[in-house]
């Protein structure tokens, strides 16, 4: 029902080489590749060696994780992430909605953000490509409500959603949040984290969230991606605890 993945950039420091030989080992079978540091959109090289890495190895590429800023980066430049995307063996590409929250838009600036999803979506329709919007504070699927709007006014098959729990709400919130949007969800980022009293964040044993998420994925289920997005400790060593606790959640 699930597809049990990684998301590289919980390890920018190793090489692609490193991750996949790590993710096969843990017994995932697929890695969201980050554009930052492991598969630049840009770099050729790159590119071909992570899909001679996965032809010889069996892992395929999930999504491609971009750190395309919708209202920031140039559109012109997106054909080339979706080129790396059908590289990697992939259809769907992750962006990020906007600069700032949702609360900090002016109905004009929002109609103009709208206009340039608009244009993306169709972009990645007429290439057979989704993509799929980060869930992150500083954009404007911050809240459920700015979330759900954006994906009403782009209404697009190719314009879709992530999901991840917000570590500044509490779970009844993110549970109202992964319930409202799961129609339009693809793939979810994986990770136990939270900001206690709104301090500094925090990174947890997903094992000690096992029956959290199972909360969440009864709201969203379906086959979808969960991908693990990085260790409580930053440590490869630990990814097979954190995989055994991601096999939990989906028993």
């Amino acid at each position: 029902m699930y597809q049990l993945g990684l998301v590289s950039i919980s390890f920018r420091k190793e090489t692609p080489e490193t991750l996949i030989e790590a993710t096969k080992a843990a017994g995932l079978s697929c890695i969201e590749w980050g554009s930052d540091v492991h598969a630049p959109w840009e770099d050729e090289e790159k590119l071909q060696n992570i899909v001679r890495l996965q032809e010889a190895s069996g892992i395929r590429c999930s999504s491609y994780g971009t750190y395309f800023r919708i209202g920031k980066n140039d559109v012109s430049e997106f054909p080339g992430y979706i080129r790396a995307a059908k590289m990697l063996g992939t259809h769907i590409l992750r962006l990020w909605c906007g600069t700032k929250g949702s609360k900090d838009y002016t109905p004009e600036e929002l109609e103009s953000l709208y206009a340039d999803c608009r244009q993306l979506a169709a972009m990645a329709e007429e290439a057979g490509m989704k993509l799929c919007m980060e869930c992150h504070n500083g954009t404007l699927t911050d809240w459920k409500e700015s979330a759900l709007a954006l994906m009403q006014a782009v209404d697009s098959p190719a314009f879709r959603m992530y999901w991840q729990p917000n570590q500044l709400r509490s779970v009844e919130e993110n549970l109202a949040y992964a319930k409202l949007l799961a129609p339009w969800t693809e793939h979810l980022h994986v990770f136990n984290w939270d900001c206690p009293n709104g301090g500094p964040l925090k990174k947890y044993p997903l094992a000690l969230a096992v029956e959290t998420w199972k909360a969440y994925l009864a709201e969203i289920p379906g086959d979808r991606a969960l991908l693990l997005e990085f260790m409580p400790d930053d440590r490869l060593k630990t990814l097979a605890a954190e995989v055994t606790a991601l096999k939990m959640i989906t028993e």
